[in-house]
């Protein structure tokens, strides 16, 4: 098509076999949009396309992406906000016409094909990486992920294991928790595990904890990303990403137990306490 069709914070481009997203780098862009750019989505990466009303007067476009074909979207796992989404397009709602037009010409050009894509099809975010996490600051130069402890919030069992390196080669896949959660992390899963489980991220040295201001999603979500899908190259396996492993109870409950006690103490509010105790509670 060659078109381009512009809405809030991002611009689409219609080619003849993929979608150009080009996203604004203005304050009032979402982080994560300026830390992508632009990304080319290759038809096959689409699963179908929706228009629905937006807030306050818009509509969105959403290129629905296929399962397996985006290695930013494997590894944020559904935990991304709507806002942050790249694949939706807002527009004010007097563009509607214009939007179902391009989205009509846009599903007359999919597959019908629903399954999952065997390969990534959208290309990963490009190394070198890093961010500062809380404990530590994380590094990966496509080949190899460095993790280097801060004297301030690292554990005593992670500066007695010391700093770290992983080669891809050695993993099978990556565990993001966005950092807007309780107990954000990021955790490198090996491809031959040790014959214990892992510990909590905080004291797991194969993991960096998020906290306020550090390790935020449009930092740690595309270098995991990008770790993911040199996993995946490097022979990690179809499936390069691990859910959060449920927990002990007992761990759960005395989670809960010291969230009480910053509740109790003003450090947590009311709101705050009930989402992160439900977010627990999910993990049972």
């Amino acid at each position: 098509m060659g078109d381009v069709l512009a809405g809030f914070h991002a611009a689409w481009e219609f080619e003849s076999d993929s979608v150009l997203i080009r996203f604004e780098r203005g304050i009032r862009s979402p982080k994560l949009f300026q830390a992508l750019g632009e990304r080319r989505v290759p038809l096959e990466a689409i699963a179908g396309v929706t228009l629905t009303p937006g807030k306050r007067g818009t509509v969105v476009l959403h290129a629905v992406p296929r399962a397996g074909a985006d290695p930013l979207m494997e590894a944020a796992a559904g935990q991304l906000k709507d806002t942050c989404d790249p694949y939706r397009l807002v527009l004010p709602a007097e563009r509607e016409t214009l939007a179902e037009y391009y989205a009509d010409e846009l599903r007359a050009q999919l597959a019908d094909d629903d399954t999952p894509a065997e390969r990534y099809l959208v290309a990963p975010p490009k190394a070198p990486l890093q961010f500062k996490a809380y404990d530590g600051k994380a590094s990966f130069d496509g080949k190899r992920v460095s993790f280097r402890w801060s004297w301030t919030g690292a554990s005593s069992a992670k500066w007695k294991a010391g700093d770290q390196n992983f080669p891809v080669t050695g993993l099978s896949g990556v565990e993001w928790r966005s950092p807007e959660v309780f107990e954000g992390h990021l955790r490198l899963l090996p491809r031959e595990p040790a014959g214990a489980q892992p510990g909590q991220p905080d004291q797991d040295p194969a993991a960096v904890v998020f906290g306020l201001g550090y390790g935020p999603v449009h930092e740690s979500l595309p270098f995991a990303a990008a770790v993911l899908a040199a996993v995946r190259s490097a022979g990690g396996g179809a499936s390069a990403l691990a859910s959060v492993p449920r927990r002990d109870p007992a761990d759960i409950a005395e989670r809960i137990r010291h969230l009480g006690e910053l509740h109790r103490a003003g450090l947590v509010t009311d709101s705050e306490f009930a989402v992160k105790k439900a977010e627990l509670l999910a993990e049972l």
